[in-house]
């Protein structure tokens, strides 16, 4: 469900990055070229923390797995 969340917010950060690249001139001195540049890296932020979100989401066996060892051991010690 969360990858779901991920992917679509790649998918609207990639269309406005598509839309917005071509006006944003990083070159312009003062405050435009500010602007162009915190906001360039602001969007390489967001997609890559939905590529992380992505990349490194435990999978769904592997916490039933570790839930199942967690449960074995504490019941070794009662």
């Amino acid at each position: 469900m969360k990858k779901n969340r991920y992917f679509l917010c790649l998918l609207l950060c990639g269309a406005m990055l598509y839309y917005a690249v071509p006006q944003l001139s990083v070159t312009a001195p003062g405050q435009k070229g500010i602007f162009s540049i915190a906001w360039l890296a602001f969007a390489l932020m967001v997609i890559a923390g939905n590529l992380t979100g992505i990349l490194y989401s435990p999978k769904k066996a592997v916490q039933k797995l570790q839930t199942n060892r967690s449960k074995r051991k504490s019941r070794m010690f009662h």
